[in-house]
């Protein structure tokens, strides 16, 4: 196998496997899944968006974006209005109840994968960011298929967009 196909692999498959673990995590501890967590975390960053937003940023079609909208405001952490400005848009915003349980789900993340990361070295984990912030670069950039449109900022000392 050649070193690139293990790269591939290797950063797949953990990224995989973290997935489902913080999925499994956040369902026991604040009964939401990553999905919903995804949606609550970027409606935070960016409030007041459509439905199609969340979809295109989170690489998820619309019906799964509904069906955890719907969800989440049957569980009082979301609200969907009308868009003041056009009347024919729908925009979802946190409730109180959202914000909070957002802020503890990122906690709980935190808490979850702190003893993968405290096993790596201040070094290890700059050039790790450093490697992931390039790779999310060439991946997201305008006019790939998911590309996200946040910037994101580094503690790695450069925007990636």
């Amino acid at each position: 196998m050649e070193a690139i196909d293990t790269l591939s692999y290797l950063l797949q498959h953990t990224s995989a496997i973290m997935q489902r673990q913080a999925d499994q995590v956040l369902q026991e501890r604040l009964g939401v899944g990553m999905s919903q967590y995804k949606i609550l975390s970027t409606l935070q960053d960016r409030p007041n968006v459509q439905q199609r937003f969340l979809a295109d940023s989170l690489g998820q079609t619309e019906a799964s974006i509904s069906r955890q909208v719907k969800l989440l405001v049957e569980k009082g952490m979301l609200l969907v209005q009308t868009n003041p400005k056009s009347r024919r848009e729908h925009v979802t915003v946190l409730t109180a109840k959202g914000i909070k349980i957002t802020e503890a789900a990122r906690e709980v993340l935190n808490s979850y994968h702190s003893p993968a990361f405290g096993r790596l070295s201040d070094k290890e984990k700059h050039q790790l960011g450093t490697i992931l912030n390039a790779m999310h670069q060439h991946y997201c950039q305008e006019g790939k298929p998911y590309a996200c449109d946040l910037p994101w900022f580094s503690q790695f000392g450069q925007e990636v967009v």
